[in-house]
């Protein structure tokens, strides 16, 4: 993508600082966020910023493309007020799209999730039956058949993205986050300060864990292709919580045990297993993962090892 005005929707958070920086270089970017989970520290200089949130009706949106991260992304942050998880993930997807649509922008790519496909040790496609076993993933499936209703009434085009467990270490735009980092970031360092992670439950559970890199070259590719539907990010593997806790004692050089919590998500909703099938993604617009967990980690662990 080169020569365009972007505007990137949770533009100081994880992902979406990844996204901006990534795209300032050849383009005229604007990220912004309410500063909820996000700060104007993760941006680099040449990143247009505004603290503003999604629900408001003064979005920047006269722009070429829209990318839409900014969400509520946790079961716990919905569970302790649904309707304002409604209002941030739902109300601030559909305020944002009209005011894009209104401003004659006519291309958004935006954060969906993977959660909805619930336990599966084979690979997801798309196009399986999934349905809403939580608020948080109630509101990404809303976000998914609003952007249908965008698409069909105002010929837009819109592109939803599941991304499946993103990562990257402190060393990156996650350590401001504290219990709200990903698990990788947050594992990585209490083992490296000699702290002992906490998992819940007994560590079996896996995740197709995806590194940052690889979610932003989807998410640019996704806006150059135009794409409409939703399609998955992910890897096609998966690594057990046990597993990965092994990994990065080996990388680090440690020997720090864990400790097993019980696991405060009931039994009913907690997801266990995940693992994407991408190859829709890849059939639109060639992406593949070229970051491998092995080199993720190592990457991971690089700032504790220099």
């Amino acid at each position: 993508m080169q020569d365009r005005r972007v505007l990137v929707t949770g533009g100081a958070g994880f992902i979406g600082s990844n996204l901006a920086n990534h795209l300032a270089g050849e383009n005229d970017v604007v990220a912004v966020d309410d500063l909820y989970l996000g700060t104007p520290d993760n941006l680099d200089d040449d990143v247009e910023f505004a603290d503003v949130s999604v629900v408001e009706d003064d979005v920047p949106t006269d722009v070429d493309v829209v990318f839409h991260l900014a969400a509520l992304s946790s079961y716990a942050m919905h569970e302790a007020d649904p309707a304002q998880g409604a209002r941030v993930n739902v109300e601030g997807f559909v305020n944002t799209v009209d005011q894009a649509r209104n401003d004659g922008c006519e291309t958004v790519v935006y954060a969906s999730t993977s959660s909805i496909y619930g336990d599966r040790t084979e690979p997801s496609p798309e196009d399986m039956a999934i349905e809403a076993q939580t608020g948080y993933e109630a509101s990404k499936l809303a976000r998914e058949r609003y952007a249908e209703y965008f698409h069909n009434h105002y010929d837009m085009q819109l592109a939803g993205m599941r991304f499946f467990s993103v990562y990257q270490g402190f060393g990156g735009a996650e350590e401001h986050k504290g219990e709200y980092a990903n698990l990788i970031a947050q594992f990585a360092d209490d083992i490296a300060n000699d702290r002992r992670p906490e998992i819940w439950g007994d560590g079996s559970h896996t995740r197709d864990f995806t590194h940052v890199d690889d979610i932003v070259r989807g998410l640019e590719l996704a806006a150059d292709h135009r794409l409409d539907g939703v399609y998955n990010l992910g890897t096609g593997e998966q690594y057990s919580i046990d597993y990965l806790v092994e990994r990065l004692n080996e990388i680090l050089g440690k020997r720090i045990e864990p400790v097993y919590e019980e696991n405060p998500i009931p039994d009913d909703v907690f997801v266990h297993d995940t693992c994407a099938d991408s190859s829709k993604m890849q059939a639109a617009t060639g992406w593949e993962p070229e970051i491998s967990f092995e080199d993720g980690l190592e990457r991971v662990c690089a700032q504790y090892l220099s």
